[in-house]
């Protein structure tokens, strides 16, 4: 039995579609090098897959470039010289493009404003306002933030200073030794008392204006 046609139109898996291209491409690679030697012709071909792989074949001996030149040569056109003028157009739009932004930058530091008119200077000065009240949202965000966080390490601190009251009060009742004083006349006395032969008491003195716990003496 022979093989049955194929009806030649695009196959929508692309598991298959890639199989088909693995497969054909093999398949036109042999036959362009059996042209290539039987013929003595010069063959380049160019594959290039929907997933963007390149694959490509010619003659021995020759280059891809060799076979353009010989095909400009044939023709009589120049692909080189199109390839060139469009390589200038894209570098002459770039150029325009990089000057436009540089004079953009220039106006807008008040610098080469001669050649704006009225309308042109309205514009700039409308721009210029969008441009800090962008500015000016930023900031205020970032004044935002650090607030946020200086008052959350300040919560940190209150925190960790009730824990230390709450510590050292409970320390107080448990052991004798230890002592909280909250003005200056007590803790001297507490202090006193530990000069005079109390060598296990701690005096500690907290002080209204500051979270932490100072004055701390080891008689």
């Amino acid at each position: 039995m022979g093989r049955g046609k194929i009806e030649i139109r695009k196959i929508e898996n692309s598991t298959n579609r890639q199989v088909t291209y693995s497969k054909r491409r093999n398949g036109i690679f042999k036959k362009a090098h059996e042209l290539s030697v039987l013929c003595d012709a010069k063959v380049s071909l160019i594959m290039l897959s929907d997933t963007k792989k390149f694959h490509e074949y010619t003659s021995p001996s020759i280059t891809t470039k060799k076979v353009m030149d010989d095909y400009q040569s044939a023709v009589g056109v120049d692909l080189w010289s199109t390839h060139y003028e469009k390589m200038q157009e894209n570098l002459r739009r770039l150029k325009e493009t990089n000057n436009k932004l540089r004079r953009d930058i220039r106006q807008r530091m008040g610098e080469d404003l001669n050649d704006l008119n009225w309308d042109n200077m309205c514009r700039l000065q409308e721009k210029i306002v969008d441009s800090l009240a962008i500015i000016r949202h930023r900031k205020y965000h970032v004044i935002k933030n650090q607030t946020d966080t200086y008052k959350k390490k300040v919560r940190n601190l209150k925190e960790r200073h009730g824990n230390l009251l709450y510590d050292l009060e409970a320390r107080s009742c448990e052991d004798p030794k230890y002592g909280i004083v909250d003005n200056a006349r007590d803790y001297n006395s507490a202090l006193a008392l530990a000069d005079g032969g109390l060598s296990n008491l701690y005096a500690l003195r907290l002080q209204s204006s500051h979270p932490n716990l100072q004055d701390l003496r080891l008689a």
